[in-house]
């Protein structure tokens, strides 16, 4: 563009020249006194406004003539002035309230999330789900694994300190057996005992064998009686299995009816239940279990989120496709979430918007003059340019107006 300017100003030049005799020959046609004022305004035109533009940026000629470079000399002034005009119309909050008043920002994430994404956004996504992994697996590695473990071990010590288990379980407890869910343990409990009795029959002999008199021992009715009790055992756990009715597991029915009553309404079943919980809480080797558990929880996901093939990229894309979802239909979500955006920009504006205003002046501050001029130069120039051709053709009309004038008086 600025070869453009500067050749049309030529042109002009060149054609103010060569129809300059014509011009003014005896009895010259009147069409060449249009052509030569035409050029001589244009050259004219385009010279003056070359010659504002290139004030802006630099010296004309290399002639320090006052009030020229402005750009340059006032470099300091300009990133003021600067960083005002952006403090003043783009980091107050009301601006920034107002103009996220409009936006749904909850919404366009949930709509980018759950869109069918095109190549480019599913590579776009396949980056996010991947740099998330890699910064979870850093956030992880980089973080105190002892002190981390003991920290969330004495929150859960602090939460589980807070709930009053006995009352909880009690209730449990008592909704599991108005349901019916308990038989199926009764019956676990009634197979577990069977097959104990049947992998321990000879420790029941030995047992039987060493209580009973040597008489009984002599004639051999100790393994009789061992065989007999060992038989009625199993017949026994057999009936109570079979037999809902049966008068033993009404027996166990009954007592842990009992115990569900005493655990929410028997304060001493109650405190002992809570003296046990203490305990456990406070007991060393809970404290270096639950280290070791936190320990191969943290590797895992640390190996997880490093392997690709471990299918950790696929759920979370699923979680961020059902957090999409999500932001994308539920109104009310969408409410909290934008007004929780709205007050955190206009938070930041208020708190932050003068370091960020005095970090643009003190950027542009530290920039050197001819990188202040290049950019600046680069982000206008081309409409500065059109300046000048405009210049030069404005100007050429306006002296053709004035030759027409000057003709008549």
């Amino acid at each position: 563009m600025r070869w453009t300017a500067t050749g049309l100003l030529a042109v002009m030049a060149a054609l103010f020249f060569t129809t300059h005799g014509p011009a003014v020959a005896p009895g010259a046609h009147w069409a060449w006194g249009y052509i030569n004022a035409f050029a001589e305004a244009a050259m004219v035109g385009g010279l003056a406004d070359w010659f504002a533009v290139t004030a802006l940026f630099r010296h004309p000629l290399g002639i320090p003539i006052p009030h020229t470079a402005i750009i340059p000399m006032n470099k300091d002034r300009i990133a003021d002035t600067m960083a005002q005009f952006l403090r003043e119309n783009f980091l107050t909050p009301a601006v920034v309230a107002r103009r996220m008043a409009g936006m749904n920002v909850a919404r366009a994430v949930g709509e980018f999330l759950v869109d069918a994404p095109d190549r480019g956004e599913a590579d776009t996504r396949s980056r996010i789900t991947s740099g998330a992994a890699e910064l979870l697996a850093e956030v992880l590695e980089s973080l105190d694994p002892d002190r981390l473990g003991s920290q969330v071990r004495a929150g859960l010590a602090a939460q589980m300190a807070k709930i009053d288990v006995s009352p909880l379980a009690g209730r449990m407890l008592e909704s599991a057996m108005s349901d019916q869910r308990h038989s199926p343990l009764i019956d676990g409990f009634i197979r577990w005992a069977g097959l104990t009795l049947e992998d321990n029959e000879e420790t029941v002999r030995d047992i039987i064998h060493a209580r009973v008199s040597g008489v009984l021992r002599y004639v051999g009715l100790d393994k009789t009686i061992s065989a007999n009790v060992l038989d009625g055992l199993y017949k026994l756990l057999a009936e109570v299995l079979v037999d809902p009715d049966h008068p033993i597991r009404e027996k166990v029915e009954e007592g842990l009816r009992k115990l569900s009553h005493d655990l929410q309404h028997d304060p001493e079943t109650r405190e002992r239940v809570e003296e046990m919980k203490r305990d456990l809480l406070e007991n060393p080797a809970v404290g270096e279990w639950w280290m070791g558990v936190w320990e191969r929880i943290r590797r895992s996901l640390i190996r997880r989120a490093r392997d690709p093939e471990s299918g950790l990229g696929s759920e979370m894309r699923s979680g961020l496709a059902d957090l999409g979802a999500a932001l994308s239909q539920d109104h009310r979500l969408q409410v909290q979430i934008n007004r929780f955006a709205r007050r955190t920009a206009a938070g930041i504006a208020t708190r932050y918007g003068s370091e960020i205003v005095t970090l643009v002046s003190e950027t542009v501050k530290r920039w050197d003059a001819t990188t202040v001029t290049g950019r600046i130069e680069s982000a206008v120039g081309r409409d500065l340019q059109f300046i000048r051709i405009n210049g030069t053709l404005v100007g050429g009309l306006v002296g053709m107006t004035l030759h027409f004038i000057t003709s008549f008086l």
